[in-house]
């Protein structure tokens, strides 16, 4: 298990959220928010196929080959998937850059709709066996949560640090407005 600085210490995490997109898009942006706790540092960006198999691959590059990676304690995901349904195997992900990986949700997902939803994909029972991986979703209200690389209570202290007002960590929230801003020209949407 990843230790993580000290209460008095900054925590750096990097924050992963795809860009609006149109339903026949090929691909979809994925902007990568780094903070100091909740207050911006930098950022990453990058695409990913749009309900593809790469999105593992292209949030641990986007890291890896970024100046961040030594620096980061946590990686944050909103949501288990980018680009629709191209799903991040959140453990594999973890095994790729060594420190906690937390996929967060504004809800409890509707897994019966989610599965809908995959099976009208191809190779469905790959991407459920992805999320599967994941683990348990972990409800700590305002918070829920699937983590990799660390407890769940750990888990529910990065988010808890990196939360400056409402229910989004900062990373995540910033990641959203930028995504936004960067293809609709103004940021918009709740993150």
């Amino acid at each position: 298990m990843a230790s993580l600085p000290p209460g008095n210490r900054r925590l750096r995490t990097i924050g992963f959220d795809d860009a609006p997109h149109a339903r026949d898009a090929a691909s979809v942006g994925v902007a990568g928010v780094v903070c100091s706790d909740a207050r911006f540092e930098g950022m990453v960006w990058g695409t990913a196929v749009k309900d593809g198999w790469d999105a593992t691959d292209v949030i641990s590059s986007l890291l890896g080959d970024s100046k961040y990676a030594s620096q980061v304690h946590a990686v944050l995901l909103d949501g288990i998937a980018v680009g629709g349904l191209n799903v991040v195997d959140l453990p594999e992900l973890h095994a790729r850059v060594g420190v906690p990986c937390i996929a967060v949700m504004r809800r409890t997902p509707d897994m019966v709709g989610m599965r809908k939803a995959i099976e009208s994909l191809p190779e469905p029972e790959r991407r459920l066996a992805s999320i599967g991986r994941a683990g348990p979703i972990v409800e700590h209200p305002p918070f829920v949560f699937q983590v990799a690389g660390t407890t769940a209570e750990q888990a529910l202290e990065i988010l808890q640090r990196t939360t400056d007002t409402g229910h989004v960590p900062e990373p995540l929230r910033l990641a959203h407005l930028i995504g936004s801003a960067v293809i609709d020209g103004q940021s918009r949407g709740r993150a």
